[in-house]
């Protein structure tokens, strides 16, 4: 009930309300730490670009770590650019169950023409989106709390959302690729 608050005695409910806040940061902090862990894994990845299974996926090792990048690094880009006094709290259910649960259903979405990536993928560039990458996850920390890009499915996706959307966006293509591998 929305009155719960007003029935505990202040000492309780502002120890409530600091263990909330501390649980936020924990999480903000574990998405930050799991994005850092995704990263290094991407980069572990690059050596085998080339790689491909066709019975798992039509796109090679390279397409899969290119485009976990290029999304990470167009969209910090354009909250960087977004007006947060425009941000409408507008984001879907569906994204909500998605996010929570990890898990981006395979094959389902259709990318966007500019985060498409090109049938030759170099291993150079991987890296320099990937260095690229790094100082774009520092700066999204930085950007205001309703700083948003709109997602064709889940809506608007302000910082707090976007850090677990990078994670489990690039966690999406990471098992793509580990499969790929096997």
């Amino acid at each position: 009930m929305s009155f719960y608050v007003h029935f505990i005695p202040y000492k309780k409910s502002t120890q409530f309300l600091l263990s909330f806040l501390k649980i936020e940061f924990r999480m903000k902090n574990s998405n930050i730490i799991s994005l850092e862990n995704s990263l290094k894994r991407i980069e572990n990845y690059i050596p085998a670009a080339d790689s491909i299974h066709l019975k798992i996926s039509k796109a090679t090792v390279g397409w899969q770590l290119d485009h976990s990048l290029k999304v990470m690094n167009s969209v910090v880009k354009v909250m960087q650019d977004s007006d947060p006094n425009m941000y409408v709290d507008n984001f879907s259910f569906l994204g909500k169950v998605l996010l929570c649960i990890n898990f981006i259903p395979r094959g389902k979405a259709k990318v966007p023409k500019k985060l498409v990536s090109p049938t030759i993928i170099l291993k150079d560039d991987l890296y320099a989106q990937l260095t690229l990458a790094k100082e774009n996850l520092l700066a999204v920390q930085k950007v205001d709390k309703n700083a948003y890009f709109k997602h064709p499915i889940f809506g608007n996706v302000n910082q707090e959302r976007a850090l677990r959307f990078f994670y489990v966006h690039t966690h999406h293509h990471l098992k793509i690729v580990k499969q790929v591998l096997k």
